[in-house]
């Protein structure tokens, strides 16, 4: 039986981040990918034009629909839009006890707010003290903490106050630094290189948070799930394609595993 793992986010109708991205990954990585969609976007590469978020009771719905059914081994939080919607994401994982990873998506790459900023404040107070690890980019671990981060030292600074706020761990990204993450958890922070390679990104950050939530599914320990994650959202940024007029999505199949390999066993 493959693991089961859930997405909590938006709707790209362009394919190319969102929930499109993360289900793209859980396949690619021999996972089963559940979804409970929070809005839907008019999206393409050159931005988003249009979000529509749904009822947070439509949440619920979808929520409990695919907990009732499904054992999920992992979870993951996106776009989710507004404070009711942040909140009632809250309760059902605090109430079914799933491990996720929150993915603070306040911003699409291309342009466009994802998040109210009234529900930044909700995302603390709420979801924060519940998750598993927090994967910030460094403009969202400034919008987090209003500490900007331009180096080593103050991404720092920042992780710390992130972990003030509750979660079990938070990854801040470098790829608009010096393309190296900082993984802080357990009182330990740990550096994880990386390179900076030529091609399109969006739905980078969603790919690598869906892997990130992949690896801890399959079973790997968190420094050993960043470590993969990283290269495998490497792997689709060298695969990109250039669909449309704007910035072009990442290719989660530049990363498919050799023929008969598990994914458990798949290798950067």
């Amino acid at each position: 039986m493959p693991q089961v793992v859930l997405t909590i986010g938006g709707s790209d109708s362009g394919g190319g981040a969102g929930i499109q991205a993360d289900i793209k990954t859980f396949s690619i990585l021999g996972l089963h990918g559940t979804c409970a969609i929070t809005a839907i976007t008019a999206q393409n590469t050159l931005g988003v034009q249009r979000i529509y978020g749904l009822p947070p009771e439509i949440v619920t719905a979808q929520l409990k629909s695919i907990t009732d059914d499904f054992s999920v081994a992992f979870a993951k939080t996106g776009m989710l839009h507004s404070s009711e919607i942040v909140v009632a994401a809250a309760n059902h994982l605090k109430m079914t006890g799933i491990p996720f990873v929150l993915d603070p998506v306040i911003e699409a790459e291309a342009g466009g707010r994802l998040l109210r900023p009234e529900a930044v404040e909700a995302l603390k107070a709420h979801l924060m003290p519940l998750a598993r690890v927090v994967t910030p980019n460094i403009f969202e671990a400034q919008a987090l903490t209003n500490i900007p981060v331009r180096d080593r030292e103050s991404a720092c600074l920042a992780a710390q106050k992130i972990m003030e706020m509750g979660p079990g761990a938070v990854i801040i990204k470098g790829g608009h630094l010096d393309c190296t993450d900082l993984l802080v958890a357990d009182g330990e922070a740990v550096l994880l290189p990386g390179q900076r390679l030529a091609g399109e990104n969006h739905g980078v950050g969603c790919t690598y948070s869906a892997a990130l939530t992949s690896f801890l599914a399959l079973g790997d320990s968190l420094k050993e799930a960043a470590r993969k994650a990283k290269r495998f959202a490497e792997q689709a940024l060298s695969g990109s394609m250039r669909v449309g007029k704007g910035v072009g999505p990442v290719s989660q199949a530049a990363c498919l595993p050799q023929a008969g390999q598990h994914a458990s066993s798949w290798r950067p």
